[in-house]
C-alpha cells in the first residue's frame, strides 16, 4: 500500500470476492453482497464485463489466485461459524480492508463486537462508502469499531484497547491477506501481541505464502506471479513453509490446530467446477497457548 493511501490489494480482493456472485449460486464459493459497493469506476467496469463474459470466467483463475482468495475468505467464515457457535466473545478483523464478515454474520454476532483493524486511509474510505450506502438501503445492526492503526507507529494493544477490547474475553482473530506483505520482525511482534492481549483458547486464522521450491516451469510462474503485486505497490515480503508453521507458532505462544494447504481447499470448496488454488498459499489455524 502507497503511504496514506486506501490499499489497492483489499479492493482487489473486494473485485474477487464479487466476481464470485456473478457464477450459479449452486457453484459459489462465497456469496458477498457487499464487495461491490468498494470497488472503484474501473474496477465496477470490469465487474460489468466479467457479468457478460464467459472467457473471463474462465480465466479468472490464472495462477490459481482468485480461487485462493474465495476458498480462504470461505474457509475464514467457517472457522468463524464454528467459533461463534462455541460461544467465542468478541471477533478482531486484523487488516480488515473492506472486509463484510460483520454484516454477513450479523444474526449469528447478536451483540458480540467486531473489531476492524486497520491503516486509516483505507478505513476512512470505508466509513465514507458505508455511510452514503446508508443513507440509501438499512444496514444490518452489529457493534462494529473500526480502529484505524499506523503499525509502524502505533501500539495494536493500545489502540484496541481505545475501542473497548476486553483482554478478558475469548476472541477469534482474523489476519487475512496481510502477513506476505510485512517483515519476519513485524509478523512475529504481532503475533507475539495477539498472544499477550488475548486469553488462552482464543483463535487466530491467518493465510501464508512460502517459495515453491520445484525447477519445473509451472512452478517458476508460480514464482514469478508472486511478483505482480508490485505493480499494486504491495510486494510479497514473508514467507513461511508450511513444515515450519508450527514451531515458528510456537515460539510466539499459538498452538497449531490446522493447515490448510491448496489441495485441501480445492477439496472441500472448488470440486464442482474443479478450481486450481495457487499451490504457495495456504491457511493457518492456531489457538493461543
Amino acid at each position: 500500500m502507497q503511504k496514506n493511501q486506501p490499499s489497492r490489494t483489499a479492493e482487489a480482493t473486494a473485485f474477487q470476492r464479487a466476481t464470485e456472485r456473478q457464477r450459479p449460486a449452486r457453484q459459489r464459493i462465497v456469496d458477498d453482497p457487499w464487495a461491490e459497493y468498494f470497488l472503484r469506476p474501473a474496477l465496477r467496469a470490469a465487474l460489468a464485463a466479467y457479468r457478460s463474459s464467459v472467457v473471463l470466467k474462465g480465466v479468472d483463475g490464472l495462477f490459481g489466485l482468485t480461487p485462493f482468495v474465495v476458498t480462504r475468505h470461505r474457509y475464514i467464515d467457517d472457522r468463524l461459524d464454528a467459533a461463534l457457535r462455541a460461544g467465542v466473545e468478541q471477533v478482531v478483523v486484523l487488516g480488515a480492508g473492506y472486509d463484510s464478515r460483520a454484516f454477513r454474520f450479523a444474526d449469528r454476532l447478536g451483540a458480540r463486537p467486531v473489531f476492524e483493524v486497520d491503516h486509516p486511509a483505507t478505513q476512512g474510505r470505508k466509513e465514507r462508502i458505508l455511510a452514503a450506502l446508508g443513507k440509501r438501503r438499512e444496514l444490518p445492526r452489529v457493534d462494529v469499531r473500526r480502529v484505524s492503526i499506523d503499525f509502524q507507529r502505533q501500539s495494536l494493544e493500545k489502540r484496541l484497547d481505545k475501542a473497548g477490547f476486553d483482554h478478558a474475553r475469548s476472541t477469534f482473530f482474523i489476519w487475512e491477506g496481510v502477513s506476505m506483505y510485512l517483515t519476519r520482525k513485524a509478523v512475529k511482534a504481532t503475533l507475539g501481541a495477539l498472544a499477550r492481549i488475548a486469553p488462552a483458547g482464543s483463535e487466530l486464522v491467518f493465510d501464508a505464502w512460502f517459495l515453491l521450491d520445484e525447477p519445473d516451469l509451472r512452478a517458476t510462474a508460480y514464482r514469478l506471479s508472486a511478483n505482480l503485486l508490485h505493480v499494486l505497490g504491495e510486494p510479497v515480503t514473508f514467507s513461511l513453509h508450511p513444515e515450519d508453521a508450527e514451531p515458528f507458532l510456537a515460539r510466539q505462544g499459538f498452538a497449531l490446530l490446522e493447515i490448510a494447504r491448496a489441495h485441501d481447499l480445492e477439496l472441500r470448496y472448488a470440486r464442482r467446477p474443479r478450481r486450481r488454488v495457487h499451490p504457495a498459499c495456504y491457511l493457518v489455524h492456531a489457538a493461543i497457548a
